[in-house]
């Protein structure tokens, strides 16, 4: 039996992975170990033969963390242009297979595009239950066998991608039912799934996670490491800028948003914070001094 060396860079990388992703999602707790336990796997060479290295489905509201977590561990494991994400939103007609596969002799469609550009990686289908059922059946042969046919009579090997399916199946229910146990919650969320994207496919996931709603101190969090980034970058740029506690709830009332969550928190911590350092920069000639929240303009100011 020949015996399995992993290089000493690869597993250092594997041994920080659950460090790096509780960094980067905040809110999420419950879903690192899971995810991580299956990345683990797959990198180290133990899926089963013939299957994708591993597969996820991830539920839950908009701006929770899932399209972000799928970029995180893409970004960690290979590189984020390993990365190859479809809105199956494009995906509902049965005219859209040809798009995916090929419509004609000779055609790749995207997911042969995307083969030909890169053998491993991640396949991201986001918004899943609004495929096409003829796009779901290609979805049962990747889960299955890691193999899908494409309009050039070609088979493509999907064994060295992880496959990420997410979407918003229950989160109505994750919305307004807030007071409900978690466990009720997600058990629920899980059967609606379940029902929706047809047994067979839900039985193929390596892992089905619920992602919760993201409390006031999560939300905090987040505009706080947005708020870091873009601190350093401007550091990085020659501004000495300090941050007034006033701030970050300044940040989290301006970017989140009920239905989609802190999704728009990026660009609204670029926002006020751009805004404030073009202003300083324009009346005084440099933007260094300390950054506060100015409620009744609605802005974020240097002083």
């Amino acid at each position: 039996m020949n015996k399995t060396i992993i290089e000493p860079e690869k597993t250092e990388r594997l041994r920080q992975l659950a460090d790096v992703l509780q960094m980067e999602i905040r809110g999420q707790r419950h879903i690192i170990p899971r995810v991580v336990s299956v990345l683990q796997r797959g990198e180290l060479g133990l899926s089963k033969a013939g299957r994708p290295r591993g597969s996820f489905l991830f539920l839950g509201p908009t701006g929770v963390g899932k399209t972000e977590l799928t970029q995180v561990f893409t970004g960690k494991l290979f590189g984020m242009e390993k990365l190859v994400r479809y809105d199956m939103s494009e995906f509902q007609t049965q005219e859209s297979l040809g798009l995916l596969l090929g419509s004609r002799p000779g055609e790749k469609g995207f997911l042969g595009a995307a083969y030909e550009r890169t053998k491993t990686g991640t396949l991201l289908f986001d918004e899943v239950e609004k495929a096409h059922p003829r796009i779901m059946d290609v979805f049962l042969q990747m889960l299955d066998a890691a193999r899908v046919t494409i309009a050039t009579g070609e088979t493509l090997d999907l064994s060295g991608f992880y496959i990420v399916m997410t979407s918003n199946i229950g989160s109505a229910e994750l919305m307004t039912l807030q007071h409900s146990a978690e466990s009720t919650l997600e058990r629920h969320v899980l059967s609606r799934a379940q029902q929706s994207l047809r047994p067979e496919i839900f039985a193929r996931i390596t892992e089905k996670l619920v992602f919760h709603r993201l409390s006031y101190e999560h939300q905090l969090e987040i505009a706080a490491k947005f708020l870091e980034k873009e601190i350093s970058f401007l550091t990085g740029r020659g501004c000495n800028i300090r941050v007034a506690e006033s701030v970050l709830a300044f940040v989290v009332r301006k970017g989140f948003h009920p239905k989609l969550g802190a999704r728009p928190m990026r660009d609204a911590a670029e926002k006020l914070v751009g805004d404030a350092v073009a202003v300083a920069l324009l009346l005084n000639g440099c933007a260094d001094g300390c950054l506060t929240a100015d409620p009744a303009n609605d802005r974020l100011k240097i002083e």
